[in-house]
Order: structure tokens, then sequence, then C-alpha cells
């Protein structure tokens, strides 16, 4: 690859005739003891799979001092191709007893294992519980690779892909029918073009982000999180990510065909997700500013369940904005074709089911209202007395939300010793606040963690990526990843140190993690959702430009298939894409040994602290191929 030093082996300069002999004798030792380092590398790891490029590397590396196992950092790029091609491989070279994976039928092109519309059918249809997650039976787990549309092509480059994307990479055009009128998505020949429009902002995002901004401040740093309920193609949080604003967006796999996979083609945040019966993927207290535009969620109803579970993951003195149905039905009902009774009585509803939650109402101007929840429960608790239900919440813990049920209670908010004081700990403003010590970490709520142990976290990671990019040089270029995955996120670490980089991380925190740190990602800013890696995520194929999984083989040892989460990795991971896989080396041989039957071109390297850790990297790069290459 173009710029990288490949070898350095030392000068070596004869001043006195008379020590020819010594240094040719010398050399020849020096050469015999490198001939046996290297059998003896090769027999170490002569169960692993190594493959062609790994093993050309190896014999050209300079013997210094001992057996050497792994390849220099400085030679990692040479051998692993990180940069897009669109053309297809031949599929690679294994040995006999690698097991090799077989593509899909191109009918599962787009498969989302946890959303699937026939499994979802034998769900009821209330409340839209048929659309939450049901993932299949260890036996209907497909063994085979999810292959990508003939015609893939990588997405645009951020911020180019803010407004575009490949027809190819998502062949669906329902959208630019259905939503035609409302400037979402039109397609231009082999392009999808995104105007930024929404149903209740046809004049454009930005013009509508403006308008907030003029009734609630998003400039000065104090939001930083948002969460947007029913996002079509997110369009709204694409346009925020320019005020420093990021936006878990998402939305049900439903009529509105793609619009979560259109988003992260984009290269903006998005989940598939629905409010139902359970509880969001996230932990309280998590967003600054909770949106719906049009989304169509019967906020009054059902007790007023699902803006009391926008209230449990609001921070305290958090923003709730409402556009469209009933806001400002007096001018719109005939449109939505709907009475103004019928209107007018939901508006009635929804400001009661705000009011029972303490939520102060800011603002109502033009098509938008905006709500703000209270700094603290002191004055709530005693309002309680006098208003009717939801009533607090006895004994649940408020950050458990994998398949956990909503309930219609409050969720209270962290003692406070006076009303001026902000549950839970006053934040940062952004960008302060990445770095700072996060107040469930300061508070001592999280057990078994200190400021001093965070504080070392964030040195440590930003050390490791800079490695990173040492051994990945795309990593360290603009518009060749956007879309990035951290499967085991801890601190947020990874996160943090990418942080001037035009990237965006999905910080994944495992349920089955020892201490639930979510939490305190969110306090730092960033963005991210619980995950139990024995299931697939709720995401299309085809997502993220890298995945980083620290120690999750490690975490998961016994619990699921090595197998079934490497196929998950290979679902969600974009042709050409890449892996960073950071475990012990034993480890690793076993992930490599299967990865090598996946068309993946893999390689382990040594820990950033050099090759007598046992922890090393193994490196990935799947290869580009599409249904037509089969």
């Amino acid at each position: 690859m173009a710029g990288v030093t490949v070898l350095y082996t030392g000068p070596y300069k004869y001043h006195k005739n008379q020590h020819k002999r010594r240094n040719i004798l010398s050399l020849a030792l020096v050469a015999l003891l490198c001939l046996a380092s290297y059998f003896l590398g090769l027999w170490q790891h002569s169960r692993s799979a190594t493959s062609s490029s790994f093993s050309t590397i190896f014999t050209a590396i300079t013997c210094k001092q001992g057996p050497i196992t792994t390849p220099p950092s400085s030679l990692v790029a040479s051998s692993l191709d990180f940069t897009a091609h669109h053309t297809a491989d031949e599929t690679p070279v294994v040995s006999g007893s690698t097991k090799r994976f077989r593509p899909c039928d191109l009918k599962f092109s787009e498969y989302t294992p946890c959303e699937d519309r026939d499994r979802s059918l034998k769900f009821p249809r209330d409340r839209l519980i048929y659309r939450e997650r049901h993932c299949p039976a260890k036996k209907e787990l497909l063994k085979c690779l999810i292959p990508a549309p003939h015609g893939y092509r990588n997405p645009f480059p951020w911020p180019a892909s803010r407004g575009m994307a490949w027809f190819a990479n998502v062949p669906h055009k329902e959208l630019t029918v259905e939503k035609a009128v409302q400037n979402w998505i039109r397609v231009d020949g082999d392009k999808f073009r995104f105007p930024g429009g929404g149903t209740m902002f046809p004049d454009g995002a930005d013009a509508y982000i403006d308008d907030i901004d003029q009734l609630v401040s998003l400039r000065d740093g104090s939001i930083r999180t948002a969460l947007d309920t029913g996002c079509g193609v997110a369009s709204w949080g694409a346009y925020l990510l320019s005020r420093n604003i990021t936006t878990m967006s998402f939305a049900p796999r439903d009529s509105h065909e793609a619009q979560v996979q259109f988003a992260l083609e984009r290269g903006v945040p998005a989940m598939i997700g629905v409010l139902a019966s359970n509880r969001l993927p996230y932990p309280s207290r998590a967003f600054d500013m909770a949106h719906c535009s049009r989304c169509l969620i019967p906020w009054h109803l059902y007790d007023g369940l699902f803006l009391i579970e926008v209230d449990r993951v609001l921070r305290p003195g958090g923003y709730w904005i409402l556009s469209g149905p009933p806001i400002h039905w007096k001018r719109h009902w005939k449109g939505w074709e709907r009475t103004k009774e019928d209107l007018n009585e939901e508006q009635t509803a929804l400001e009661k089911v705000a009011e029972s939650l303490c939520w102060k109402k800011i603002k109502e101007q033009g098509d938008i209202a905006i709500w703000q929840k209270p700094f603290n429960h002191m004055d709530c608790k005693v309002a309680k007395k006098q208003i009717q239900l939801p009533n607090f919440c006895a004994a649940q813990n408020p950050d458990a939300a994998w398949y956990n049920k909503m309930e219609t209670c409050i969720t209270p908010l962290p003692e406070v010793l006076s009303k001026s004081q902000v549950a839970g700990g006053q934040l940062k403003k952004w960008p302060e606040r990445l770095t700072a010590v996060p107040p469930r970490i300061s508070s001592g709520s999280l057990k078994g963690v200190t400021a001093d142990m965070f504080l070392k976290d964030t040195e440590l990671w930003k050390r490791r990526v800079g490695y990173y990019k040492t051994l990945i040089n795309q990593l360290g270029q603009k518009g060749r990843y956007r879309n990035l995955l951290d499967m085991n996120a801890q601190f947020g670490g990874f996160a943090a140190a990418l942080i001037d980089d035009p990237v965006w991380v999905m910080n994944m925190v495992p349920t089955i993690a020892k201490v639930n740190t979510l939490g305190a990602i969110y306090e730092r800013g960033l963005i991210g959702s619980y995950q139990d890696w024995c299931e697939a995520m709720s995401t299309y194929p085809r997502t993220y430009d890298l995945l980083h999984a620290d120690s999750i083989f490690t975490l998961y040892k016994d619990r699921c298939d090595m197998e079934d989460i490497l196929l998950e990795m290979d679902r969600i991971l974009r042709p050409e894409g890449t892996v960073i896989f950071r475990d012990d080396v034993d480890t690793l041989v076993k992930i490599k040994s299967i990865s090598d039957g996946m068309r993946w071109d893999s390689q382990i390297v040594d820990h950033e602290d050099g090759p007598l850790k046992r922890e090393k990297l193994l490196l990935v790069v799947k290869t580009y191929w599409t249904a037509q290459d089969q």
C-alpha cells in the first residue's frame, strides 16, 4: 500500500579488513538463529489457518530478539487491503479443515433476524407488539453469509452521504412515491437524493431546526444527545449533526420500507425500534431532548404509557418536542382528515399526561410544542398528593431495558437536598462533558468504578486508537469510514478518542457486562444501546464500516456459539469493511480459524505494548462480493 514503510533492517558498515571474516561468521550465526526461530513460530501456530499474505510478510521480517510470532505493526497495511475496489474477489483459498460458509439466498439480502416480517405475524398486533424484537430460535439461525445486492457500492463519503445514496444499495422506491409531496426522498438516475424534508418540515430540516432553536437554544452545548421517535429517513438527526447534537433515531420495520436503512446509508445514527410493550433499550436519564414529528404514536392512550417511557429516558431538565397531530389542529384538521372535536380531545388528554409527569409546557408556536421535564422531583412528589395517577415506581431498576416491560408509573429521579439541585448531578456543557468524569461515576453509583479509573481509561484509548491508525491507514483518512460500532464499549473510550474524526460510534453495552456503563456513556455526550450478542442486532445488513470487538468472545465464552456471533458481525458489516478484534491470542486463533471460511482476509498482530502481551489484535477486511458473484 502506498505510503507504508515496509522494512528497516539497519545499516551495516565494515571499517577494518581484519574483522571481515568474523562479521561473516556472525551473520551466518544470526541467519541460522532466524531460521530456527521462524520454524519454531510456524510449528507453534500450525493449527491456525494462516493466510498466504501473512506468511509472505512473516518470512521477510528481520530477526532481532528471539522468535517472532506476529508481524510488526509497520507491515500490516501492506498485507491487508483496506481500500475500496467495488470488484468481486474470488473466494479465498482455505485449508481443508476450515468450514466454508455458503452465501444465503438473495431473498435474505435485507434480512433482519429479530424483526423478521414472517415471524412477526405470529405475535399480537395490539400496540404493535408484533413489530418488537422477536428473535429466531437457535435451530432457526441462518448458517450462511448474507449477500449484498448486485451492483452494491460503498456509500458516498460524509458529508456528501447526507444528501445522496446509491440506488443499488437500497433498491426501494416505495418512499419516493408515498412521500413525494413531503420532500423526503427522490430517485435521480442511479442515486437517491435526500432534500432534507419531512412531513412537518417540507421546507427542510435546517429551517425546522432553526424554528426549534428560537424556542430552545441548540447551540450553547447544553443539548448534546437527542432521541427521534419514528424518525423516517432521519433528516432531523442528519441536520442536527452540524450543530454538534448526536441523535439516536429509530423507527420500526414496517410498510415504510427501509427507512432506517436509508438513514444508515446516509451516515446517520439509527436503529430499528418501536414503542410497544418493552422499554426502549436505553438507560434512564440518557437524552437531553426527545422529538416526534408526526410520528403517529398515540401518546395520550394506554394511561400515557409511551410518554412515561420518554420521561424515563429524558435527562432532568430535558425537552420533549412535538410537531404534528394534535398540535396546531385548528389549522390542519382538514388536511389530517380528522374532526375538530377528535383533535381537541386528543390534545386535552395529551396535556393532562404531560402535567401528571410534572412537565412544564415551555412554548407552543406554530406547528411546534415543547415541554420540559423537571430538574428534580421535590415539587413533583408534593404535587402528586393532589394529581391523579401515575404514581412513582417502587423498587425498580430504572436502567434495566432489555425486554423489560414498560410500566405506567414515573421513574423517580435521584434524591436531591434542595430544589435548585439537578437530580443525578449537573452535566458540563459540550464538549467539556466528553472528558469530564460522568456524575454516575463521581457519585459512586457504578459499583467498583472510580474517577481515576475513568480518567486512565480515557488516556488508554487515546493511545490505543493512535496505534490502530498506524495499523490501518484509512482509519486516519477522512471519508473512508463513517458508521462505527463498538461491540463492548465500556466507558466509551474508543468513541471519545475518535471524536475529532468525521465518524460516529454506536456504543453497545452487553447485557451481561459486570457493570452497566451505558448511562455514563450518555453522560459523556455519546450514544449507544444495550445488546445481547447471542442475538442479532436491530439493524439492517451492511450498515457499519468498522466493528470494534474488544474481549467480546472472552465475555461470551460458553454462552453462545462463536460462529453465530461472527455470522452476525458479517451480516451488519459492509463489503470491504473492517473488524478490529482485541482478545487473548488463543481466542483470536479460534476466531481466525472460523473467519477464514467467511470470505474475510485477516491477520493477527501484536498488542500496542509489544509481542510479550498475550492480548493481541486480529485485523479483518471483508472481501467485496455480491449476489451475482456467488
